[in-house]
């Protein structure tokens, strides 16, 4: 796949096939308009086109710097990878950008610039200065500038039934195993492991304290889950607490892992986190001994559960 971080560098000496969205997630839903994309252009001998944009419009035009997305633009980038795109286009998006007209859009970018041969596009898509154009207008444009437009029906969205405001919805209520299924794939947590307090090593539970840059990830709930990791080419199974350790009277949130059968120093390593299921809340113990209690229960669960994986 090759990728391009504007629209200007884009090149290519074929028609492409394009779609356009944020693919917040590249949940199941977005995979079988991808699939569909990679289907029309393998038969019209076109390029599978993906036009996406970073910052998310929402933080852009809405000043919302608290939206929390289910993919970081890495992590999105690296999914999008693993589906045979062609390319993939990631836009800077401006307030200047989002002023260009709808005809503007089409006739200067999908055009002209993309060589645009069809589009497909969802049911309900608005494009333009204020979003005012919709998929009335798209095929009109086609019909004066020579490309065809391919609409995803609102039956085909709704059988999918599912969305990325659903899945961010079930991360933020805990319910893991339920956005898994609406993803196609297990949500996943990117960061560096930095030095923390310390304080599991102490009572025999060593964490991998996770840093994780981007504010605008969405972090699951507070509570413990059971997690998965590749570690040095090693599938290493854990538990990770999202909280910020009331028994020890911390306030600070963290993201801490505590692996099975795993010693090894991963101070500065970039992990991956897989989340497999949720385990309970976080709870503030009367003693650090009542703690260590209920960590070797987790501990005994995350490990029956992989027993029976």
């Amino acid at each position: 796949m090759k990728i391009f971080n504007s629209i200007d560098s884009f090149q290519s000496n074929k028609n492409t096939i394009v779609t356009i969205g944020t693919f917040d997630g590249v949940h199941i839903g977005h995979q079988k308009i991808i699939e569909r994309l990679i289907e029309n252009a393998k038969n019209r001998g076109g390029e599978s086109t993906i036009l996406t944009f970073f910052p998310h419009p929402r933080m852009v035009l809405q000043d919302q710097n608290e939206i929390q997305l289910l993919n970081t633009i890495e992590e999105r980038t690296n999914l999008l990878k693993k589906t045979g795109l062609d390319n993939l286009i990631i836009h800077p998006f401006d307030k200047s950008f989002s002023r260009l007209t709808a005809e503007e859009f089409v006739k200067n970018i999908l055009v002209d610039t993309l060589k645009l041969e069809k589009i497909i596009i969802g049911h309900d898509h608005r494009f333009g200065r204020n979003r005012t154009a919709n998929i009335d207008d798209l095929i009109e444009f086609g019909e004066k500038y020579g490309f065809e437009v391919e609409q995803i029906s609102a039956q085909e969205i709704q059988e999918a039934s599912v969305s990325s405001t659903k899945i961010r919805i079930a991360i933020a209520e805990g319910d893991i195993e339920l956005a898994n299924q609406y993803l196609g794939y297990r949500y996943f947590l990117t960061g560096t492991v930095q030095k923390g307090k310390q304080l599991g090593r102490t009572i025999g539970f060593p964490t991998a304290n996770l840093k994780i840059e981007e504010n605008y990830k969405l972090i699951p709930r507070q509570g413990v889950y059971i997690v998965e990791s590749d570690l040095n080419g090693i599938k290493v199974y854990g538990m990770m607490n999202i909280g910020t350790n009331p028994t020890f009277n911390e306030s600070t949130l963290s993201v801490e892992i505590h692996f099975l059968d795993f010693n090894s120093d991963l101070h500065d390593q970039k992990l991956q986190i897989s989340i497999h299921k949720y385990l309970r809340t976080e709870q503030k113990f009367d003693s650090v001994h009542h703690l260590k209690e209920q960590l070797e229960k987790d501990r005994n669960q995350t490990m029956a559960y992989f027993k029976t994986f």
